[in-house]
């Protein structure tokens, strides 16, 4: 099986899609997407807002990592934030996420990159233990809040 790892374009879009509402099946969350291909090519593409990498085997592509780049005041330094990490079903446990996560190692290495951050759902027993492998660890004494647009 060969695997290939490449940045998106923004001829990938459609893709790039595809493998967001995949990844919302997933997480049982597909009723709140709303994103379009027009936003997307808007805001990863013109404005660089976020960028993409994409898995491929035998030229189909079967999972992506979007991520942007955030802020530590404690470290003085930016960070890597991991939205989206997801590895089609009948492609997983084929080390193509590790492939896809150490892409953004190094993407956070080349770019002095404090650390890497991301929310993990607590019922994802496959990606908390995948990433406790990789060593990182959960802040178990912080809470996740978000603020929505109709809000603000």
């Amino acid at each position: 099986m060969e695997v290939k790892i490449k940045k998106a374009i923004i001829t990938d879009v459609p893709i790039i899609l595809d493998l967001i509402k995949g990844i919302a099946e997933y997480e049982k969350l597909l009723d709140q997407v709303e994103t379009t291909k027009e936003l997307l090519k808007q805001q990863l593409f013109e404005e660089k807002n976020a960028f993409v990498y994409l898995a491929y085997v035998n030229k189909k592509p079967v999972g992506f990592a979007l991520y942007f780049y955030n802020f530590s005041t404690f470290k003085g330094r930016k960070g890597l934030y991991l939205e989206d990490l997801f590895v089609l079903p009948e492609y997983r446990s084929k080390g193509i996420g590790e492939q896809l996560f150490n892409t953004l190692i190094k993407e956070a290495k080349t770019n002095n990159c404090g650390r890497m951050e991301w929310v993990c759902l607590n019922w994802n027993e496959p990606a908390i233990n995948f990433y406790k492998k990789k060593k990182a660890k959960s802040l178990d004494n912080w809470i996740i809040f978000r603020l929505d647009e109709n809000n603000f």
